[in-house]
């Protein structure tokens, strides 16, 4: 089948954008990464990688670096906040990859991002550009012009908008989003493992609930880190950044009369590395594409992250879409493709990752032990999201 695209923009070098960067160019197609930060990196700490996602890096030939530097857990545990009584659990690490065919792995965001720059560098040397914010496009019969905030601009074949929730191409395209305050803030911390007791906390991930609040950890980088998530309900509405501070003492009152392992936790942080920020919920865009513009990732589809998804179902895009650009030679076909297999799929996770709000954050005892009674929440994942595989589901 001849090709009507050969050249793609991509809009936003994160861990979407790289992933269908590198996609793409495995699969022939000259692709140009424009990223609007000043120097190539990822903020933010731990990210968790399933099967589904697996699929896609390891295809890439990621498996032997992410394997370096990845925690594979034995198991998903939920807690009960106060006594740390265990509520419910179930099997990954060798379950999962004998179920699904791939590994579950916890790994840094820094570290994965890195790992993905050094793949989209390897394959095209020059294909990433730095200090360029997309501002809007040009879209005609023959292709689509990028225009930047600096007023250049880029032409090709097909753009692709993986610019993140405050996306200029899901802006024009199908208007501003009207993102609303879940009453969620996200606390966000990491302690070198070697600073907290010796066996501190088996290599699980770790799931403590409690009445308005509920707290994730688990390990990070081989090990050596602990990553801390405590998603508390507040009035207080911040900024929806990963990088803003808030006190210590904020976070140590937020969960006064959790268990001990949580205060130990909280205590050994550094008290000005501790970062906080709202959530907000933002619909799943209606429409992700025109004739030659489309988007991955938070562009069209922002979660919360209460199913470890975000990154997946980005990574999932890419891959969905290199498939869906060989099995259609013109471009508008190939773009609606790709969106009728993901939009049912994409808004499936974000609207289990807001129910899962619910589910963390259970009044009393009572209620999440109703809650957990009957719920086999492995059996849930692994029958349809963790098996999904992005690069052979069939394309309809």
């Amino acid at each position: 089948m001849g090709r009507n695209v050969q050249t793609i923009i991509i809009a936003g070098a994160g861990l979407g954008g790289l992933a269908a960067a590198a996609s793409l160019i495995t699969a022939g197609y000259d692709v140009a990464v424009y990223e609007q930060a000043p120097v190539l990196g990822e903020v933010g700490a731990g990210i968790q990688m399933s099967a589904n996602a697996m699929h896609v890096l390891s295809a890439l030939g990621l498996s032997e670096a992410i394997a370096a530097i990845t925690v594979r857990p034995a198991a998903y545990v939920f807690r009960l906040h106060d006594t740390g009584e265990e509520i419910s659990r179930f099997s990954l690490a060798e379950k999962h990859e004998r179920l699904h065919g791939n590994s579950y792995n916890q790994l840094h965001r820094a570290d994965l991002h890195q790992i993905l720059v050094d793949c989209v560098r390897r394959l095209k040397p020059d294909a990433i550009t730095v200090n360029k914010k997309a501002a809007g496009y040009e879209e005609d019969a023959t292709g689509v012009t990028l225009r930047f905030t600096d007023g250049t601009s880029a032409r090709a074949d097909m753009l692709i908008g993986a610019d993140g929730v405050k996306s200029a191409i899901r802006n024009q395209l199908v208007g501003p989003d009207q993102p609303s305050y879940t009453g969620d803030a996200a606390w966000r911390l990491t302690v070198p493992t070697p600073n907290l007791p010796a066996g501190f906390m088996d290599p699980v991930m770790s799931v403590w609930m409690g009445p308005g609040a509920h707290v994730v950890m688990y390990y990070l980088r081989a090990g050596g880190l602990l990553n801390f998530v405590g998603l508390v309900e507040t009035d207080e509405v911040a900024e929806e950044s990963w990088t803003a501070k808030f006190p210590w003492e904020k976070l140590k009152a937020d969960f006064a009369g959790w268990h001990p392992d949580i205060q130990t936790v909280i205590d050994t942080a550094e008290r000005d590395q501790c970062f906080r920020w709202s959530l907000f919920r933002r619909p799943v865009a209606p429409n992700w594409c025109t004739s030659r513009v489309t988007m991955l990732g938070d562009a069209a589809h922002a979660t919360l992250p209460y199913l470890a998804q975000g990154a997946a179902m980005a990574i999932e895009d890419g891959a969905v879409l290199t498939r869906a650009l060989s099995l259609r030679a013109d471009p508008a076909e190939a773009l609606q493709l790709y969106q009728r297999n993901r939009i049912d799929r994409c808004r499936r996770i974000v609207d289990g990752s807001t129910a899962n709000r619910g589910l963390f954050h259970c009044s009393d005892q009572t209620e999440i032990r109703a809650a957990f009674a009957n719920r086999d929440e492995g059996a849930n994942r692994d029958g349809w999201l963790y098996s999904y595989n992005p690069l052979t589901v069939e394309l309809v």
